[in-house]
């Protein structure tokens, strides 16, 4: 099966490891073999390993290391960042933040609506085998 998705300038990543973990990326620039050039809105631009960023189906239009400014310009354009959101993996991302947020109370809560919904289900099937 031939790839699909090849590093090239415009494609949009997800950092996967580090501080910026989960954060989208656009590459700008291929350094090596093994490094590329990214930025973003909210970061400033380095360099990073290619194995600390997992390629996504999303590329911009971009020229070759675009200033800030129109690299927001073509994020904004295409609708990238709202794309990604509403992907299965943005929204496991999203999900994954707001968990790691939660506090004591927010988790007690959770797991208080966990028993509750077990307890309906149990009564639901029970009802359905009679």
């Amino acid at each position: 099966m031939p790839f699909k998705r090849y590093i090239e300038i415009g494609r949009v990543c997800v950092c996967n490891y580090g501080s910026d973990y989960g954060k989208l990326v656009v590459i700008v620039d291929v350094i090596d073999q093994q490094r590329v050039l990214v930025d973003a809105p909210d970061m400033v631009r380095g360099s990073y390993s290619v194995k600390r960023l997992a390629l996504t189906d999303l590329v911009i239009e971009i020229q070759r290391i675009p200033k800030k400014t129109a690299l927001v310009k073509a994020l904004e354009a295409s609708g990238t960042i709202a794309k990604f959101a509403a992907s299965s993996w943005g929204q496991k991302i999203a999900i994954q933040k707001a968990r790691k947020n939660l506090t004591d109370f927010d988790r007690f809560k959770v797991m208080v609506a966990r028993v509750k919904k077990s307890a309906i289900m149990k009564r639901e099937v029970a009802k359905a085998r009679k």
